[in-house]
Protein backbone atom coordinates (compact mmCIF):
# COMPACT_ATOMS: atom_id res chain seq x y z
CA UNK A 1 0.00 0.00 0.00
CA UNK A 2 1.07 3.39 -1.03
CA UNK A 3 1.07 4.89 2.12
CA UNK A 4 3.86 6.91 4.58
CA UNK A 5 3.84 6.09 8.31
CA UNK A 6 4.66 2.26 8.94
CA UNK A 7 2.83 2.99 12.10
CA UNK A 8 -0.24 2.60 10.47
CA UNK A 9 0.11 0.65 7.79
CA UNK A 10 1.77 -2.54 10.21
CA UNK A 11 -0.74 -2.41 12.73
CA UNK A 12 -2.53 -5.91 12.54
CA UNK A 13 -5.92 -4.05 13.43
CA UNK A 14 -6.49 -2.39 10.25
CA UNK A 15 -8.54 -3.20 7.44
CA UNK A 16 -7.90 -3.69 3.62
CA UNK A 17 -10.12 -1.85 1.32
CA UNK A 18 -12.33 -3.35 -0.98
CA UNK A 19 -10.97 -2.03 -4.13
CA UNK A 20 -8.42 0.62 -4.93
CA UNK A 21 -10.05 3.05 -7.71
CA UNK A 22 -6.60 4.84 -9.23
CA UNK A 23 -8.54 7.49 -11.63
CA UNK A 24 -7.38 8.94 -14.16
CA UNK A 25 -9.67 11.48 -15.34
CA UNK A 26 -12.87 13.33 -13.90
CA UNK A 27 -15.40 11.14 -14.76
CA UNK A 28 -13.65 7.97 -12.99
CA UNK A 29 -14.03 10.11 -9.90
CA UNK A 30 -18.02 11.17 -10.61
CA UNK A 31 -18.60 7.44 -11.19
CA UNK A 32 -16.82 6.47 -7.76
CA UNK A 33 -18.60 8.55 -5.95
CA UNK A 34 -21.86 8.11 -7.60
CA UNK A 35 -21.50 4.49 -7.19
CA UNK A 36 -20.00 4.42 -3.71
CA UNK A 37 -23.20 6.41 -2.67
CA UNK A 38 -25.41 4.40 -3.78
CA UNK A 39 -24.23 1.42 -2.38
CA UNK A 40 -23.16 2.73 1.34
CA UNK A 41 -19.92 2.25 0.84
CA UNK A 42 -17.40 4.34 2.83
CA UNK A 43 -14.79 6.51 0.41
CA UNK A 44 -11.52 7.65 1.72
CA UNK A 45 -9.62 9.89 -0.60
CA UNK A 46 -5.77 9.85 -1.13
CA UNK A 47 -3.87 12.08 -2.98
CA UNK A 48 0.04 11.52 -1.80
CA UNK A 49 -1.12 9.44 1.31
CA UNK A 50 0.77 11.69 3.73
CA UNK A 51 -1.73 11.70 6.79
CA UNK A 52 -0.62 10.97 9.74
CA UNK A 53 -2.99 9.11 11.20
CA UNK A 54 -3.75 7.19 7.92
CA UNK A 55 -7.04 8.58 7.36
CA UNK A 56 -7.03 8.34 3.63
CA UNK A 57 -6.33 5.01 3.36
CA UNK A 58 -7.51 3.18 6.30
CA UNK A 59 -11.49 2.93 8.27
CA UNK A 60 -12.72 0.06 10.63
CA UNK A 61 -15.44 -0.44 8.06
CA UNK A 62 -15.99 -1.71 4.80
CA UNK A 63 -14.80 1.25 2.24
CA UNK A 64 -13.10 1.86 -1.05
CA UNK A 65 -10.04 3.98 -1.33
CA UNK A 66 -10.49 6.92 -4.48
CA UNK A 67 -6.60 7.29 -5.75
CA UNK A 68 -5.90 10.59 -7.01
CA UNK A 69 -2.00 9.77 -7.72
CA UNK A 70 -2.39 9.50 -11.33
CA UNK A 71 -4.50 12.55 -11.82
CA UNK A 72 -1.28 14.77 -11.76
CA UNK A 73 -1.84 17.12 -14.61
CA UNK A 74 0.37 20.98 -14.36
CA UNK A 75 -0.30 23.72 -16.33
CA UNK A 76 1.95 26.87 -16.29
CA UNK A 77 1.01 30.53 -17.23
CA UNK A 78 3.75 32.44 -17.02
CA UNK A 79 1.91 35.53 -19.00
CA UNK A 80 -1.23 35.54 -16.19
CA UNK A 81 1.12 34.50 -13.02
CA UNK A 82 -1.05 31.55 -12.68
CA UNK A 83 -0.80 27.23 -12.52
CA UNK A 84 -3.39 24.48 -12.47
CA UNK A 85 -2.45 21.52 -10.25
CA UNK A 86 -4.48 18.37 -10.19
CA UNK A 87 -4.74 16.96 -6.58
CA UNK A 88 -2.22 14.07 -7.57
CA UNK A 89 0.93 15.76 -8.14
CA UNK A 90 3.90 16.42 -6.08
CA UNK A 91 4.86 19.45 -4.28
CA UNK A 92 8.25 18.35 -5.98
CA UNK A 93 6.62 18.29 -9.86
CA UNK A 94 4.75 21.76 -8.90
CA UNK A 95 7.89 23.41 -8.41
CA UNK A 96 10.01 21.69 -11.14
CA UNK A 97 7.05 22.83 -13.64
CA UNK A 98 7.58 25.99 -12.69
CA UNK A 99 11.00 26.43 -12.65
CA UNK A 100 10.85 25.45 -16.43
CA UNK A 101 9.11 28.19 -17.04
CA UNK A 102 10.40 30.73 -14.70
CA UNK A 103 13.19 31.56 -12.92
CA UNK A 104 11.81 34.45 -11.01
CA UNK A 105 8.10 32.72 -10.07
CA UNK A 106 7.49 30.33 -7.23
CA UNK A 107 5.18 29.29 -5.28
CA UNK A 108 4.58 28.86 -1.14
CA UNK A 109 4.09 24.89 -0.23
CA UNK A 110 5.27 22.68 1.86
CA UNK A 111 9.82 21.76 2.41
CA UNK A 112 8.46 18.25 2.04
CA UNK A 113 8.95 17.29 -2.26
CA UNK A 114 6.69 14.44 -2.08
CA UNK A 115 3.34 15.88 -0.79
CA UNK A 116 0.07 15.18 -2.77
CA UNK A 117 -1.04 18.73 -3.37
CA UNK A 118 -4.73 17.44 -2.83
CA UNK A 119 -4.36 17.13 1.44
CA UNK A 120 -1.63 19.51 1.53
CA UNK A 121 -3.60 22.51 0.55
CA UNK A 122 -7.00 21.53 2.36
CA UNK A 123 -4.99 21.50 5.47
CA UNK A 124 -3.57 24.90 4.92
CA UNK A 125 -0.27 24.23 3.21
CA UNK A 126 2.69 25.18 5.56
CA UNK A 127 6.02 26.12 3.66
CA UNK A 128 9.34 28.26 4.23
CA UNK A 129 7.53 31.65 2.47
CA UNK A 130 4.70 32.03 4.90
CA UNK A 131 5.78 35.17 6.53
CA UNK A 132 6.16 36.68 3.04
CA UNK A 133 3.28 34.86 1.16
CA UNK A 134 1.58 33.57 3.67
CA UNK A 135 -0.12 29.75 3.52
CA UNK A 136 -0.50 28.43 -0.01
CA UNK A 137 -4.71 28.52 0.64
CA UNK A 138 -3.78 32.03 0.55
CA UNK A 139 -2.91 31.68 -3.09
CA UNK A 140 -5.47 30.01 -4.29
CA UNK A 141 -7.33 31.52 -6.48
CA UNK A 142 -10.16 28.67 -7.76
CA UNK A 143 -10.58 24.95 -8.03
CA UNK A 144 -12.74 22.24 -9.23
CA UNK A 145 -14.62 19.84 -6.93
CA UNK A 146 -17.09 16.97 -7.15
CA UNK A 147 -19.46 16.96 -4.93
CA UNK A 148 -21.55 14.03 -3.37
CA UNK A 149 -23.95 14.00 -6.25
CA UNK A 150 -20.89 13.48 -9.01
CA UNK A 151 -21.56 17.33 -10.06
CA UNK A 152 -18.74 19.41 -11.00
CA UNK A 153 -17.80 22.92 -10.26
CA UNK A 154 -15.55 25.58 -10.19
CA UNK A 155 -15.45 28.64 -7.62
CA UNK A 156 -17.90 30.11 -9.13
CA UNK A 157 -20.79 27.22 -8.86
CA UNK A 158 -19.66 26.07 -5.59
CA UNK A 159 -20.25 29.16 -4.18
CA UNK A 160 -17.92 31.46 -1.74
CA UNK A 161 -18.75 29.57 1.11
CA UNK A 162 -17.35 25.98 0.05
CA UNK A 163 -14.27 27.73 -1.05
CA UNK A 164 -13.55 29.18 1.90
CA UNK A 165 -14.25 25.48 3.46
CA UNK A 166 -11.90 23.61 1.43
CA UNK A 167 -9.02 26.06 1.90
CA UNK A 168 -7.92 25.06 5.16
CA UNK A 169 -10.85 23.22 6.38
CA UNK A 170 -10.29 19.76 5.36
CA UNK A 171 -11.53 18.88 1.58
CA UNK A 172 -12.55 15.82 2.53
CA UNK A 173 -15.22 16.75 3.97
CA UNK A 174 -17.15 18.91 1.44
CA UNK A 175 -16.26 16.68 -1.61
CA UNK A 176 -13.13 15.45 -3.75
CA UNK A 177 -11.10 18.33 -5.14
CA UNK A 178 -9.67 17.52 -8.69
CA UNK A 179 -7.59 20.50 -9.13
CA UNK A 180 -6.39 23.90 -7.90
CA UNK A 181 -5.77 27.33 -9.36
CA UNK A 182 -2.83 29.08 -8.13
CA UNK A 183 -1.61 32.85 -8.15
CA UNK A 184 2.13 32.30 -8.69
CA UNK A 185 4.42 34.27 -6.56
CA UNK A 186 7.29 36.33 -7.59
CA UNK A 187 11.24 35.14 -5.83
CA UNK A 188 14.16 36.52 -6.81
CA UNK A 189 16.61 34.74 -9.03
CA UNK A 190 18.73 34.31 -5.87
CA UNK A 191 18.26 32.87 -2.47
CA UNK A 192 20.20 32.53 0.51
CA UNK A 193 20.02 29.69 2.99
CA UNK A 194 21.96 28.86 6.04
CA UNK A 195 21.84 25.69 8.51
CA UNK A 196 23.79 26.76 11.78
CA UNK A 197 24.05 24.19 14.70
CA UNK A 198 24.76 25.06 18.08
CA UNK A 199 25.01 23.06 21.36
CA UNK A 200 24.07 23.90 24.72
CA UNK A 201 27.65 24.45 25.51
CA UNK A 202 27.50 26.62 23.03
CA UNK A 203 24.77 28.86 24.03
CA UNK A 204 21.85 27.02 22.20
CA UNK A 205 19.58 27.52 25.18
CA UNK A 206 20.11 31.66 25.65
CA UNK A 207 19.70 31.77 21.24
CA UNK A 208 16.78 29.50 21.01
CA UNK A 209 15.12 31.88 23.54
CA UNK A 210 15.86 34.74 21.59
CA UNK A 211 14.78 33.69 18.64
CA UNK A 212 11.39 33.17 20.07
CA UNK A 213 11.51 36.99 20.07
CA UNK A 214 13.48 38.19 17.13
CA UNK A 215 12.01 35.30 14.18
CA UNK A 216 8.76 35.96 14.44
CA UNK A 217 9.18 39.96 13.88
CA UNK A 218 11.75 39.80 11.01
CA UNK A 219 11.33 41.09 7.59
CA UNK A 220 8.52 39.18 5.81
CA UNK A 221 11.39 37.87 3.08
CA UNK A 222 13.36 36.16 6.39
CA UNK A 223 12.31 32.69 7.74
CA UNK A 224 14.47 30.79 10.27
CA UNK A 225 13.02 27.41 11.52
CA UNK A 226 14.41 26.31 14.99
CA UNK A 227 14.56 22.35 15.48
CA UNK A 228 16.28 21.25 18.47
CA UNK A 229 17.63 17.28 17.99
CA UNK A 230 19.19 14.81 20.74
CA UNK A 231 22.48 13.69 20.22
CA UNK A 232 25.62 11.80 21.60
CA UNK A 233 28.41 13.16 21.91
CA UNK A 234 32.19 12.12 22.05
CA UNK A 235 32.26 10.79 25.92
CA UNK A 236 28.69 8.57 25.56
CA UNK A 237 27.06 11.71 27.03
CA UNK A 238 23.76 13.14 25.55
CA UNK A 239 23.07 17.11 24.49
CA UNK A 240 20.83 18.79 22.86
CA UNK A 241 22.01 20.73 19.56
CA UNK A 242 19.70 22.99 17.58
CA UNK A 243 19.98 23.88 14.30
CA UNK A 244 19.04 27.27 12.89
CA UNK A 245 17.64 26.61 9.29
CA UNK A 246 17.09 29.75 7.77
CA UNK A 247 15.93 31.10 4.07
CA UNK A 248 16.26 34.84 2.96
CA UNK A 249 14.60 35.97 -0.42
CA UNK A 250 17.80 38.22 -1.68
CA UNK A 251 21.35 38.09 -1.57
CA UNK A 252 23.73 36.75 1.46
CA UNK A 253 25.38 40.07 1.79
CA UNK A 254 21.76 41.84 2.67
CA UNK A 255 21.13 38.99 4.83
CA UNK A 256 24.40 39.71 6.49
CA UNK A 257 23.79 43.05 7.09
CA UNK A 258 20.21 42.10 8.76
CA UNK A 259 21.73 39.30 10.66
CA UNK A 260 24.00 41.71 12.50
CA UNK A 261 21.85 43.98 13.05
CA UNK A 262 18.31 42.03 13.97
CA UNK A 263 19.83 38.43 15.46
CA UNK A 264 23.43 39.43 16.29
CA UNK A 265 23.39 36.34 19.23
CA UNK A 266 23.40 33.48 16.50
CA UNK A 267 26.88 34.61 15.04
CA UNK A 268 25.76 34.16 11.45
CA UNK A 269 28.88 33.81 9.35
CA UNK A 270 29.22 34.78 5.51
CA UNK A 271 30.51 31.21 4.81
CA UNK A 272 27.45 29.94 6.42
CA UNK A 273 25.36 31.17 3.46
CA UNK A 274 24.56 29.54 0.44
CA UNK A 275 23.32 31.42 -2.66
CA UNK A 276 21.04 29.54 -5.05
CA UNK A 277 18.23 29.89 -7.09
CA UNK A 278 14.80 29.21 -5.78
CA UNK A 279 14.06 25.96 -6.96
CA UNK A 280 17.15 24.95 -6.09
CA UNK A 281 16.24 26.11 -2.27
CA UNK A 282 13.87 23.30 -2.40
CA UNK A 283 16.70 20.52 -2.83
CA UNK A 284 17.97 22.38 -0.07
CA UNK A 285 15.04 22.18 2.44
CA UNK A 286 14.17 18.73 1.48
CA UNK A 287 17.34 17.40 3.05
CA UNK A 288 19.47 16.96 -0.29
CA UNK A 289 22.97 18.05 -0.68
CA UNK A 290 23.90 20.92 -2.26
CA UNK A 291 24.70 20.06 -5.95
CA UNK A 292 21.88 17.55 -6.33
CA UNK A 293 19.95 17.55 -9.37
CA UNK A 294 16.58 19.37 -9.76
CA UNK A 295 15.57 16.25 -11.18
CA UNK A 296 15.63 14.37 -8.01
CA UNK A 297 11.71 16.47 -7.73
CA UNK A 298 10.05 14.05 -9.64
CA UNK A 299 10.49 11.49 -7.43
CA UNK A 300 6.94 10.86 -6.00
CA UNK A 301 7.62 8.34 -3.32
CA UNK A 302 8.82 8.45 0.23
CA UNK A 303 12.01 6.50 0.65
CA UNK A 304 13.77 5.08 4.21
CA UNK A 305 9.98 5.25 5.67
CA UNK A 306 9.55 5.20 9.48
CA UNK A 307 6.96 4.72 12.82
CA UNK A 308 5.78 7.69 13.79
CA UNK A 309 3.17 9.54 15.85
CA UNK A 310 3.23 13.20 15.41
CA UNK A 311 1.74 16.39 18.01
CA UNK A 312 1.16 19.70 17.52
CA UNK A 313 1.12 22.99 19.00
CA UNK A 314 0.32 26.87 18.57
CA UNK A 315 2.52 29.18 20.54
CA UNK A 316 1.38 33.14 21.42
CA UNK A 317 3.98 33.55 24.20
CA UNK A 318 8.02 32.56 24.45
CA UNK A 319 8.60 29.36 26.55
CA UNK A 320 10.88 30.63 29.21
CA UNK A 321 14.48 29.47 29.27
CA UNK A 322 12.90 26.58 32.41
CA UNK A 323 10.80 25.42 30.04
CA UNK A 324 13.20 25.13 26.80
CA UNK A 325 15.43 23.21 29.80
CA UNK A 326 12.67 21.02 30.59
CA UNK A 327 11.89 20.31 26.64
CA UNK A 328 15.59 19.46 26.44
CA UNK A 329 15.51 17.16 28.82
CA UNK A 330 12.65 15.31 28.03
CA UNK A 331 14.02 15.01 24.22
CA UNK A 332 17.52 13.51 25.56
CA UNK A 333 15.10 10.84 27.16
CA UNK A 334 12.76 10.22 24.20
CA UNK A 335 15.98 9.78 21.86
CA UNK A 336 13.84 9.05 18.72
CA UNK A 337 12.31 12.93 18.50
CA UNK A 338 12.36 15.63 16.01
CA UNK A 339 10.80 19.26 17.24
CA UNK A 340 10.47 21.83 14.51
CA UNK A 341 9.57 25.35 15.43
CA UNK A 342 8.55 27.19 12.44
CA UNK A 343 7.37 31.05 12.98
CA UNK A 344 4.60 33.20 12.11
CA UNK A 345 4.28 36.64 11.65
CA UNK A 346 4.75 39.13 8.53
CA UNK A 347 1.95 38.29 6.35
CA UNK A 348 0.13 35.60 8.53
CA UNK A 349 -0.19 39.07 10.87
CA UNK A 350 -2.03 40.42 7.87
CA UNK A 351 -4.44 38.13 7.36
CA UNK A 352 -8.21 38.17 8.72
CA UNK A 353 -8.65 34.95 11.09
CA UNK A 354 -11.73 34.35 8.96
CA UNK A 355 -10.28 34.72 5.51
CA UNK A 356 -9.96 30.73 4.79
CA UNK A 357 -10.94 28.62 7.37
CA UNK A 358 -7.05 28.41 8.86
CA UNK A 359 -7.71 30.72 12.49
CA UNK A 360 -4.34 30.56 13.55
CA UNK A 361 -3.04 34.52 11.71
CA UNK A 362 -2.55 37.11 14.17
CA UNK A 363 -1.12 36.84 17.11
CA UNK A 364 0.53 33.57 17.33
CA UNK A 365 4.59 33.47 17.53
CA UNK A 366 5.34 30.10 16.00
CA UNK A 367 4.01 26.53 15.41
CA UNK A 368 5.56 23.37 16.86
CA UNK A 369 5.49 20.22 15.43
CA UNK A 370 6.85 17.23 17.68
CA UNK A 371 7.64 13.82 16.13
CA UNK A 372 9.16 10.65 18.08
CA UNK A 373 9.81 7.97 15.83
CA UNK A 374 11.46 4.74 15.62
CA UNK A 375 12.51 1.65 12.93
CA UNK A 376 12.03 -1.96 13.02
CA UNK A 377 15.47 -2.43 15.44
CA UNK A 378 13.90 -0.53 17.90
CA UNK A 379 10.92 -2.82 17.83
CA UNK A 380 8.68 -1.79 14.97
CA UNK A 381 4.94 -1.99 15.62
CA UNK A 382 5.58 -4.14 18.79
CA UNK A 383 7.25 -0.44 20.53
CA UNK A 384 4.04 1.50 18.79
CA UNK A 385 2.70 1.73 22.46
CA UNK A 386 5.72 2.86 24.49
CA UNK A 387 6.85 5.73 21.52
CA UNK A 388 3.45 6.90 21.49
CA UNK A 389 3.21 7.54 25.15
CA UNK A 390 6.65 9.19 25.04
CA UNK A 391 4.84 11.63 22.69
CA UNK A 392 1.87 12.48 25.12
CA UNK A 393 4.18 12.77 27.98
CA UNK A 394 6.08 15.41 26.23
CA UNK A 395 2.86 16.75 24.73
CA UNK A 396 1.30 16.99 28.33
CA UNK A 397 4.66 18.85 29.88
CA UNK A 398 4.53 21.82 27.27
CA UNK A 399 0.79 22.19 27.84
CA UNK A 400 1.88 25.32 30.37
CA UNK A 401 3.31 26.83 27.62
CA UNK A 402 1.51 26.36 24.65
CA UNK A 403 -1.87 28.20 23.20
CA UNK A 404 -5.01 27.44 26.02
CA UNK A 405 -9.02 27.55 25.71
CA UNK A 406 -8.62 26.00 23.04
CA UNK A 407 -5.31 24.12 23.22
CA UNK A 408 -4.75 24.34 19.57
CA UNK A 409 -3.33 21.94 17.04
CA UNK A 410 -2.71 21.94 12.67
CA UNK A 411 -4.67 19.56 10.50
CA UNK A 412 -1.78 18.68 8.67
CA UNK A 413 -0.28 17.19 11.25
CA UNK A 414 -2.57 15.29 12.43
CA UNK A 415 -3.50 13.69 15.67
CA UNK A 416 -6.10 11.54 16.56
CA UNK A 417 -5.18 11.89 20.07
CA UNK A 418 -6.91 15.56 20.34
CA UNK A 419 -10.49 13.59 19.68
CA UNK A 420 -11.92 11.94 17.16
CA UNK A 421 -15.30 9.77 16.24
CA UNK A 422 -15.49 6.05 14.88
CA UNK A 423 -15.12 5.87 11.25
CA UNK A 424 -18.94 5.83 10.72
CA UNK A 425 -20.68 7.27 13.46
CA UNK A 426 -19.78 11.24 13.48
CA UNK A 427 -21.05 12.32 16.85
CA UNK A 428 -21.18 16.41 16.43
CA UNK A 429 -20.18 17.28 20.18
CA UNK A 430 -16.95 15.19 19.97
CA UNK A 431 -16.83 16.85 16.63
CA UNK A 432 -16.75 19.63 18.11
CA UNK A 433 -13.92 19.23 20.53
CA UNK A 434 -11.23 18.38 17.65
CA UNK A 435 -12.57 20.83 15.28
CA UNK A 436 -12.36 23.64 17.86
CA UNK A 437 -8.84 22.71 18.42
CA UNK A 438 -8.33 22.71 14.31
CA UNK A 439 -10.66 25.79 13.12
CA UNK A 440 -11.27 27.42 16.49
CA UNK A 441 -14.48 29.86 15.41
CA UNK A 442 -14.22 28.80 11.99
CA UNK A 443 -15.93 25.14 12.91
CA UNK A 444 -19.01 26.47 13.06
CA UNK A 445 -19.22 28.04 10.13
CA UNK A 446 -17.72 25.04 8.60
CA UNK A 447 -20.15 22.92 10.01
CA UNK A 448 -23.25 24.66 8.31
CA UNK A 449 -20.94 24.85 4.65
CA UNK A 450 -21.07 20.74 5.48
CA UNK A 451 -25.01 20.70 6.06
CA UNK A 452 -25.32 23.39 2.85
CA UNK A 453 -23.23 20.99 0.44
CA UNK A 454 -23.18 16.95 2.23
CA UNK A 455 -25.96 17.03 4.69
CA UNK A 456 -26.38 13.24 4.56
CA UNK A 457 -22.43 13.30 5.85
CA UNK A 458 -21.51 11.29 3.12
CA UNK A 459 -17.91 12.11 2.95
CA UNK A 460 -16.67 11.54 5.95
CA UNK A 461 -13.62 10.56 8.03
CA UNK A 462 -12.24 10.10 12.20
CA UNK A 463 -11.89 13.56 12.03
CA UNK A 464 -14.07 15.39 9.43
CA UNK A 465 -16.89 18.23 9.53
CA UNK A 466 -19.98 16.65 10.52
CA UNK A 467 -23.40 18.65 8.79
CA UNK A 468 -24.26 21.42 11.56
CA UNK A 469 -27.43 19.53 13.35
CA UNK A 470 -30.67 21.61 13.27
CA UNK A 471 -31.23 22.01 16.91
CA UNK A 472 -27.56 24.28 16.78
Amino acid sequence: MRANNLRIISSSTISKPLAILTARHASHVQAAVICAKIHSIQLRIRSGGHDYEGLSYISDIPFVILDLFNLRSIKINITSETAWVQAGATTGELYYKIAEKSKVHGFPSGVCTTLGIGGHFTGGGYGNMIRKYGLSIDNVIDACLIDVNGTIHNRKSMGEDVFWAIRGGGGTSFGVILSWKLKLVHVPRKVTVFKVQRTLDQGATDIAYSWQHIAPKLPKHFFIRLQPEPITIGNGNKTIRVSFIGQFLGRSRKLMNLMNEEFPELRLQQNDCIEMSWVESTLFWAGFTNGTSIDVLHNRVVENKVFFKTKSDYYKNVIPKQGLVMLWEMLMDIGNIFVQLNPHGGRMDEISETETAVHQRGGYLFKVQYTVYWSESDGGIGAAKRYVEMSRRLYGAMAQYASSDPREAFLNYRDLDIGCNESNDTDFGVAEVYGTKYFNNNFMRLARVKAMVDPENFFKNEQSIPPLPSSH
